[in-house]
């Protein structure tokens, strides 16, 4: 899941609710302190597919998710690649081997505090002398593009700015800029109050047809040519 930058903080009214909130809680007996961090288990998409058309040709789709959705992206990306007959592989971050193998990669992130998790940055970083020889595209999920308003997808965008000026070598074939989705599930007790003290909206809002479209062009466009 991605959140906004305002998500990311919590006023000193905000702290003050949850703190209230909290010790209330526990004080009726309606919530034990190991039920403040529980958060249900998630699943993180990963997968691959081969290609008989386009021989020598795999692309990895690699991406840093906190809740699961981000993954659901990047597997919708996979698998719109796979229908193009590349040989795709499917990894979250921390999985991604040897980069060098690869005629193409597609490195995406869910947003958090106005920012691509750490790791993607790392990820980005140190593979930078591989990357900048092949077609990379970036993309980012971002529950701020539930209400996709000009002025949203400006400063949705503008998260790609630091990442973009640490590593200026690479040039991405294109920056896909996506929603993403919010089960409060998910959410340890805490998480979740302050999602809803900050009026986070639940539910899925990922656009299917546009992460399709984004992964035949530009992604497929640039990658096979």
């Amino acid at each position: 899941m991605g959140t906004n930058n305002s998500l990311g903080r919590v006023s000193r009214r905000d702290f003050l609710a949850l703190s209230t909130g909290l010790i209330t809680a526990m004080s009726l007996g309606g919530m034990s302190g190991a039920g403040i961090g529980h958060a249900a288990e998630m699943t993180f998409s990963e997968g691959n597919c081969e290609s008989k058309q386009n021989m020598g040709k795999r692309v990895l789709i690699t991406y840093a998710s906190k809740y699961g959705s981000t993954g659901g992206v990047a597997d919708a990306i996979g698998k719109e690649l796979c229908s193009k007959d590349l040989a795709a592989d499917v990894v979250l971050i921390k999985n991604a081997g040897n980069v060098s193998s690869y005629q193409g990669v597609v490195i995406g992130s869910a947003i958090y505090r106005g920012k691509w998790l750490s790791e993607a940055v790392d990820f980005v970083e140190k593979n930078r002398d591989i990357l900048r020889q092949v077609p990379v595209a970036y993309f980012l999920v971002c529950m701020t593009l539930s209400r996709p308003t000009e002025g949203n997808r400006a400063q949705v965008l503008s998260y790609m700015d630091p990442i973009l000026k640490a590593v200026p070598e690479i040039k991405p074939v294109g920056i896909g800029t996506f929603a993403g989705a919010l089960d409060y599930n998910n959410l340890s007790w805490v998480n979740k109050k302050i999602m809803e003290s900050k009026g986070s909206p639940e539910g899925d809002f990922r656009d299917w047809n546009a992460i399709r479209t984004w992964a035949r062009e530009p992604v497929y466009a640039k990658f096979v040519r």
